[in-house]
Formats: structure tokens, C-alpha cells, sequence
């Protein structure tokens, strides 16, 4: 993506180019120090190189433009192309050396990138040996999932989980070397060291996380076995002092998340600092060594990765990172639900067809799933058997296909007994809001 919008940007500056030299220089000079500013922002980066790599994208650009540039004015100073041709050939010529320094400079980009992380390549993370869980969750058994081709997995496998977080690289943090200090309101402060962690009774936990950025029937949602230490265990160490209304969860490059402090200290909501995911130590995409997981809240108030700082501090001292770019400073995952198949667009052969998804509402568990066609009746779906109220379930209801287009709808209902509601709302500033709705061909 990082690579395709650099393209763009050199497209447009090449074109501006032929019109004023001196502001695509300048364009392309702001578009360097733009990318200079990203890569020293990244704690993992080394300055000499980033400026390195930086000054030799610029200046090569700028180069490469004057010089192709300076081809098409000797082609243009021949005389217009005859009547009659389309394209003469050096102005062909000039569009192919134009593309072909497009491409260089995403492979420039994409070197820099390289240079600037090249020490995040050597570590590997599942080097890491961590102890057996005290507490272990069973298997999924048989009644927790439904045999339905195309449905999506009741675990998510680590390398397609979702993943959604500030970073231009993936980081890299020493084990040996990587702290995890609680400070703020507390009665003392508490620096843990890897094995310190390790060390702690580790429980094994289904949770169902989901980005407060997926859109109705998205994907920024998934289930995982978590494998870590009770938050309120280690905040227990610390001693939380009265008055400490919000945790604060600070990401290795200070990226930061906040909850209310009482949802840590919750017996019945179980926040982890987890060291495991599905079995294996923690993915570096998803915050190799440690990072935050507390049921029922979306990512961006609670799930820090690369964690090294918990504050406990007050709701009306301190704004996470969201926060004051316009996001809601609560974020309880909504009650949600989603078509996995068939497919949007889908074209089925007429009798009976499976509809299938999954749901989920964190905490409160799913009571109901429901699906409705073409503006009928609500019928009620077939749900798999839980993993626990803290993860999504499986559906499927079979449905007397007919040929023609129809439109198919899915609503949840939670375990307090509320519907999900069929208001749409874009995802900011608390969630995104509706009803699934996909169309289908019959036939």
C-alpha cells in the first residue's frame, strides 16, 4: 500500500513537471521529508541510514525526472508527430523510462524500508520456550463447530488473523532486554522482566477481539486461544491506589490505550497480558513479547501490543492515543453479526442453500442469530456451542433458494436479551452499526 501511494505521488509530480520544474523539486523534497519524519518516528530506526536512504531516493528522483524531462523537450523541439499517427516514437520511449523509474523508486522505497529495519530480521520469536499453562482450556469439540465449507475457522490461525496497528514495520523487541514497568497510581512501582512474567501462573483463555474500525460484515474481527498472566494479578503487585479510574496500557514506541481501571480488577471479565497465541509464543505482528487482550473492548482502548508501560492514572488526566483524533474514549464491542456464505454477489444453484456466518458479543455472549430474505420473516439459525461468553459463535440456517436475485439479511441478539440493532452507523467514533445485508443470484 505504502509503495502504491508512492507511485501515485510520483505520477502526479511527474506530470506537474512538465508545467513547473521547480515545484515538482519541491514536491518531491516535502514528499522525502515526509517519509524521513515516518521512518525516525519508528524507535527501531537507525537515523543515518533513514537520512541515507532518504536523500538518495530524493535526489534520484529529482535526477531521473530532470533527465526524462529534458528527452521529451528534445522530441518536442522536432516537430509535432504527423498527421494521422497517435503516438511518435519517442514520446513512447519517454512513457516506458517513465514507468520504469516509477518502478525504481518503489524499489528504492522498498530497499530504504529494508536498510532502516534491517535489524529486526535475525529474531525470531517463536525461539522463545514459555512454560505450561496452570489453567488450560479444553479443545473445541465437536458441537463447537459447524461443518460448512467457506465459513470462517472458530480459531482464527495466527497467520490469518487480522491485524491493524501505527507501525511501518513489523518491530522487533529483545526478550532479555524487555521490561514491563506499572507505575502511575500505585502504592509501588513494579518493573517485570520477561521471566518475571513467565514465572507468574500463565491461564489459558477463547477471546474474540475485534478493531473498532470493521465495517458492518468486515473482517478486522477474529478468535484466539491467549495464553498469558491475570492483569489484575500483576496490578495486585502494584497496589492500586483509590481514585486510579483508568489504565493506561504504553506500546514500546508510546502508542497508548486506556480503559476504565475497574474493567482490569473485574473477576469476571478476565484481562490477560498474554504471552501465547493459539500455542505458540506471541507473533511480532501481533506484540512479541507481550501485549494486552481484555474481553469485550475494542483494540484500540485496551489491546496494547509490544507492551512496556501500564499507568494507572484517572479517566480525566490523560486521552489515548484515539482519543483526541475524534475516536469515543469507552469502546465496548458491539453486538455484531456476519454472512460468510455465500459470498456477496454470489450466483447458487436454486434448492437448498446454506447460509452460514458467525456472531459475537463479547462478555454478554450470543443468545440468537437470525436471518431474514428478501424483507421476510426473521427465521431463527442454528448456533454452534460456545467456546464461552468472551467469543463468537458459528451459524447456519438452510434456506429454499429461488431463481432470481434475493437479498439476505443476519441480526444477533446478545445473552442480556438486546437485538442488534438495524440503524447503520459508519465505525467512528464507537463502532460501526446494521445489519449485514448481502445479495445473491439464483439459478
Amino acid at each position: 500500500a505504502v509503495a502504491a501511494v508512492a507511485l501515485l505521488i510520483g505520477a502526479a509530480l511527474g506530470a506537474i513537471a512538465t508545467r513547473n520544474k521547480s515545484l515538482a523539486d519541491a514536491g518531491f523534497l516535502g514528499f522525502g521529508a515526509l517519509a524521513l519524519f515516518a521512518a525516525l518516528r519508528d524507535p527501531q530506526a537507525t537515523a543515518t541510514l533513514a537520512l541515507l536512504t532518504t536523500a538518495i531516493a530524493v535526489g534520484v528522483a529529482v535526477l531521473v525526472l530532470r533527465w526524462l524531462l529534458s528527452r521529451a523537450d528534445r522530441a518536442a523541439a522536432d516537430g509535432p508527430a504527423t498527421e494521422g499517427s497517435t503516438t511518435d516514437p519517442e514520446r513512447r520511449a519517454f512513457l516506458r523510462r517513465a514507468v520504469a523509474t516509477l518502478v525504481l523508486g518503489a524499489l528504492a522505497a522498498t530497499l530504504g524500508r529494508y536498510l532502516i529495519g534491517v535489524r529486526e530480521l535475525p529474531v525470531v520469536a517463536t525461539t522463545v520456550m514459555i512454560p505450561a499453562a496452570a489453567e488450560t482450556v479444553a479443545p473445541p469439540g465437536a458441537a463447537a463447530t459447524l461443518q460448512v465449507p467457506g465459513l470462517t475457522p472458530l480459531v482464527v490461525p495466527n497467520d490469518e488473523f487480522y491485524r491493524i496497528d501505527a507501525n511501518l514495520v513489523v518491530p522487533t523487541i529483545d526478550a532479555d532486554s524487555w521490561r514491563l514497568r506499572i507505575h502511575g497510581m500505585v502504592e509501588r512501582e513494579v518493573e517485570l522482566t520477561y521471566q518475571d512474567l513467565l514465572a507468574m501462573p500463565l491461564v489459558e483463555r477463547y477471546v474474540t477481539i475485534a478493531c473498532v474500525s470493521n465495517e458492518v460484515g468486515g473482517d478486522l474481527v477474529g478468535n484466539a486461544r491467549w495464553t498469558g498472566v491475570r492483569l489484575r494479578d500483576v496490578l495486585a503487585m502494584a497496589g492500586v491506589q483509590p481514585g486510579a479510574t483508568q489504565l493506561v496500557g504504553r506500546a514500546f514506541d508510546g502508542w497508548t490505550a486506556g480503559f476504565p481501571t475497574e474493567i482490569a480488577l473485574d473477576d469476571g471479565r478476565e484481562a490477560l497480558i498474554a504471552v501465547q497465541m493459539n500455542g505458540e509464543p506471541l507473533p511480532r505482528a501481533h506484540g512479541f513479547p507481550a501485549r494486552l487482550i481484555v474481553p469485550g473492548l475494542f483494540g484500540y482502548v485496551s489491546a496494547t501490543k509490544w507492551i512496556s508501560e501500564i499507568e494507572l492514572t484517572t479517566l480525566e488526566s490523560f486521552d489515548a492515543y484515539w482519543v483526541p483524533l475524534g475516536w469515543s474514549k469507552l469502546g465496548p464491542i458491539l453486538t455484531q453479526s456476519r454472512i460468510d456464505v455465500p459470498g456477496r454477489g454470489a450466483t447458487v444453484a436454486a434448492g437448498l442453500v446454506t447460509v452460514a456466518g458467525v456472531a459475537w458479543a463479547p462478555t454478554r455472549g450470543v443468545e440468537a442469530v437470525e436471518i431474514r430474505v428478501d424483507e421476510g420473516p426473521w427465521q431463527a439459525c442454528e448456533l454452534s456451542q460456545p467456546l464461552s461468553d468472551d467469543t463468537w459463535i458459528q451459524w447456519k440456517r438452510d434456506w429454499q433458494a429461488t431463481a432470481g436475485r434475493h437479498t439476505i439479511q443476519v441480526r444477533a441478539t446478545d445473552g442480556l436479551g438486546d437485538v442488534q440493532t438495524a440503524d447503520r452507523t459508519r465505525p467512528a467514533p464507537d463502532g460501526a452499526r446494521g445489519h449485514h445485508t448481502i445479495d445473491v443470484q439464483v439459478g
